[in-house]
């Protein structure tokens, strides 16, 4: 393994810590937004009561990813920027309104009865969010971005103005949403607000099923030469066939009540789709403009940045350990009991 596929193979990882953990809390905003019924506001405590201790902290995975990304990878991160500045501005217009938003909520809530703006602000932006993350991850998937002499080429919103990007947005949408309400149901004792957690789920996941599906037929449609790249070697099509077990393993558990296993088929499923997405992306940052090999840095960075990662890592991921058995320890358990 050469530095720049090392890195490129630790800043996957981060990625996937950001979806697994900061991933779920937009999807808990998703289900802030259709919470119904009786039972509403006693379900967005619960998801309030989830969010609140750890929110913050889980976006340090994803500043953790640009660092590395810009540091290691400059021309990817400069050709990427460029060409989708846009909905990487509305991503982060989105991560900022919710943050704010689900503070001010706190703060300041509304008469009763009342529907907060701060409420339906923490939701809608929850909402825009995920969608902007997989239209990015859509447009550098697909050819459509052009970079020759230093120059990014093919316009600042027809790369990602298109069906494909917005469909793997579709898709991160329900990922997300699925994630979090397998979590909600380990975040509550009570059985009628589990139900309620465990409708959402089986929904969401079926939601999964078939927005996946859909991306990958429109991804064949689009870019063939993409998906066959994915499915020539052993990884991708293993990966593909692991997620399809991890999902069905998911609503199967969530159909017997069986939460431990329902969310560790979740997460494995998830985790499989990011490394099934990067074996099909490898060598790309940006499909047909630049690769993890064209953009590295000197060798002499990549080493500098694997040892302040592995320095850091000494205070971050134990503080992460005990920031999750402080607030999370009861959902940590198998059972979640």
């Amino acid at each position: 393994m050469t530095l720049p596929e090392a890195v490129a193979g630790v800043t996957l990882a981060v990625l996937v810590l950001y979806v697994l953990l900061g991933g779920a809390d937009f999807g808990g905003g998703v289900w802030d937004l259709f919470a119904r019924g009786p039972r509403a506001r006693r379900q967005r405590d619960v998801i309030a009561g989830a969010i609140g201790p750890i929110w913050e902290a889980n976006h340090v995975w994803m500043i953790v990813a640009v660092v590395l990304l810009f540091s290691a990878f400059p021309t990817g991160f400069s050709v990427a920027m460029t060409a989708l500045h846009i909905p990487i501005t509305l991503m982060l217009v989105g991560i900022v309104l919710r943050g704010t938003s689900f503070v001010f909520r706190k703060v300041a809530p509304p008469p009763d009865g009342a529907e907060s703006g701060w409420q339906t602000t923490f939701a809608v932006s929850s909402l825009l969010t995920p969608v902007m993350i997989g239209v990015v991850v859509g447009a550098v998937t697909v050819p459509g971005i052009g970079y020759e002499n230093g120059v990014v080429t093919g316009g600042f919103v027809r790369p990602w103005l298109r069906p494909f990007p917005f469909l793997v947005g579709g898709f991160t949408l329900a990922l997300f949403a699925w994630l979090a309400a397998c979590y909600l149901v380990l975040e509550t004792t009570d059985r009628e607000l589990r139900d309620d957690f465990r409708r959402r789920a089986l929904a969401a996941g079926w939601a999964v099923a078939a927005a996946g599906a859909l991306v990958f037929a429109a991804g064949w449609a689009v870019a063939p030469a993409v998906v066959e790249h994915f499915l020539a070697g052993w990884g991708g099509a293993s990966t593909l066939i692991g997620g399809v077990v991890g999902l069905a393993i998911s609503q199967g558990a969530m159909l017997r009540r069986r939460w431990g296993l329902a969310r560790a088929g979740t997460v494995a499923t998830v985790v499989l789709v990011l490394v099934g997405w990067a074996q099909g992306q490898m060598p790309w940052i940006v499909r047909g403009a630049v690769t993890i090999h064209d953009a590295a840095a000197p060798d002499v960075t990549l080493k500098i940045v694997l040892w302040i990662l592995g320095l850091g890592s000494l205070i971050l991921v134990p503080a992460f350990v005990y920031l999750y058995a402080t607030f999370k320890g009861r959902m940590l358990l198998p059972g979640g009991e």
